[in-house]
């Protein structure tokens, strides 16, 4: 059967050619169970197998590419990665891709659309299929790139394409009657980036159920989604005159929290406070930050599966997959004191 031994270091990584002297097999049928498990006998395919782990084999996804037509390799392109919001839903998506044996490639548009669009062409070239999560892309932008390659849009729906988004109105339900049972009358949306659909979502949301329940809303743009995009924004927010303020994420509102701090405004006597996506961290604040939270790992699991789905039956039509959201209460949200 020959020599076993891995090779010693410094020389060539092991090859099939390598496995297949050891194994005295063809260096395609090596391929074929490497590749495409079960086109070989299992007993063929253990010894190949068992023969590439003693030679340290390692799969090259180009070479891979050539009999399979697949890299074993999908991309995640992200709005901001410097966002924790995003930690649990890039290790929900790692899950489900290590589990079918398939490699992430992550990269950061930095909340440009351009960027967005020229990193998705150059992913889609190395990569089975692409997770567009947060996209700032117009719908066509993203139908287009759909047709060129499998595609799953995060926290977005489009027309045509498959997508796993959150469902904001049950958690936003739940804040909205908090605030109106402890006598809110008058609030504020801070809101988030303009190209963001999901922006727009838990604006329209939060304006029709504030109407509904007879209270005032005020939407104030934040310079950037970020805990920077909070703290510029104190000033709009007390010339506002309101007593509570529902901030377009968690970063938002930490940095409104912060501000308010350093200018002698209490939370939550003066002024309560509602972040969204519940962040790692948003319950270490002083005080701790309510929040709405949508279950991100849930969203990066399914959204990859969505997507290995896509690639296996070359159906690109999924339909969209809305995951419910709810209200964590904690110590930021009290009744109005002025």
């Amino acid at each position: 059967m020959g020599d076993k031994r891995p090779a010693p270091k410094g020389k060539a990584p092991a090859t099939i050619y390598d496995i297949a002297r050891i194994t005295g097999v063809n260096p395609s049928t090596v391929s074929r169970a490497l590749n495409q498990p079960g086109r070989v006998s299992a007993s063929t395919e253990q010894r190949i197998r068992e023969a590439a782990a003693d030679l340290g084999y390692r799969t090259n996804p180009m070479a891979r590419a050539l009999p399979t037509g697949k890299t074993g390799t999908l991309g995640l392109l992200v709005s901001d990665l410097t966002n924790p919001v995003y930690f649990d839903l890039v290790r929900g998506a790692e899950r489900i891709a290590r589990e079918h044996d398939t490699m992430l490639v992550f990269a950061d548009s930095q909340e440009s659309a351009e960027l967005e669009r020229s990193t998705a062409e150059r992913l889609q070239i190395a990569v089975d299929g692409l997770l567009l999560v947060a996209s700032r892309l117009e719908d066509a932008q993203i139908q287009e790139l759909a047709a060129a390659k499998p595609l799953v849009a995060v926290n977005r729906p489009v027309p045509g394409v498959p997508s796993v988004a959150p469902d904001v109105r049950p958690g936003m339900i739940e804040a909205l009657d908090l605030l109106h049972g402890l006598g809110h009358r008058r609030i504020a949306y801070l809101a988030g980036p303009e190209a963001s659909w999901m922006n727009g979502m838990r604006w329209v949301t939060a304006h029709d159920l504030a109407v509904d329940r007879g209270m005032s809303i005020t939407e104030i743009q934040s310079s950037a989604p970020t805990r920077e995009g909070g703290t510029e924004a104190f000033g709009e927010v007390m010339a506002a005159d309101v007593t509570a303020v529902l901030a377009y994420n968690d970063l938002v509102a930490l940095g409104l929290l912060g501000a308010c701090r350093e200018h002698g405004v209490a939370i939550p006597r003066d002024l309560s406070l509602i972040g969204f996506d519940d962040i790692f961290g948003a319950d270490l604040s002083a005080p701790a930050l309510s929040t709405v939270r949508c279950s991100w790992g849930d969203m990066g699991e399914r959204a990859v599966a969505k997507l290995l789905g896509a690639i296996e039956d070359g159906d690109a039509s999924g339909a969209e997959l809305n995951l419910p959201t709810e209200f964590v209460s904690r110590a930021s949200v009290a009744a109005p004191g002025r």
